[in-house]
């Protein structure tokens, strides 16, 4: 793993985060933009454990798809999350409370 796994997640956190706030669509965007960020942070924090953070290795294409294949997941996982919350509203609902996302009036 060299330098591009971690900045595709990146990127697209930072794609996100500029079309949340241009939009302002609600939390789901919110959370999106956390999990891609959590995501590069992840890959930041292993470059730097293993002494390699602005290495680049010798197959560039695997490096992106690496980090292609690490951003499809977040997308999934989020895809999956609001799902959930559309299939069980009453989990989402809960959710957005006890993290702040929800407002006591809006959960009655």
């Amino acid at each position: 793993m060299e330098l591009a796994c971690w900045i595709v997640p990146l990127a697209a956190a930072v794609i996100s985060s500029i079309v949340w706030r241009a939009f302002k669509r609600g939390p789901a965007g919110w959370w999106l933009n956390l999990l891609l960020y959590g995501g590069s942070l992840f890959g930041v924090v292993d470059h730097v454990w293993h002494g390699e953070l602005f290495l680049i290795g010798e197959a560039p294409l695997m490096d992106l798809l690496l980090g292609a294949t690490i951003t499809a997941t977040i997308f999934c996982g989020w895809g999956i999350v609001l799902g959930i919350a559309k299939v069980r509203p009453e989990l989402g609902r809960r959710m957005g409370y006890y993290l702040g996302i929800v407002s006591v009036e809006q959960k009655r």
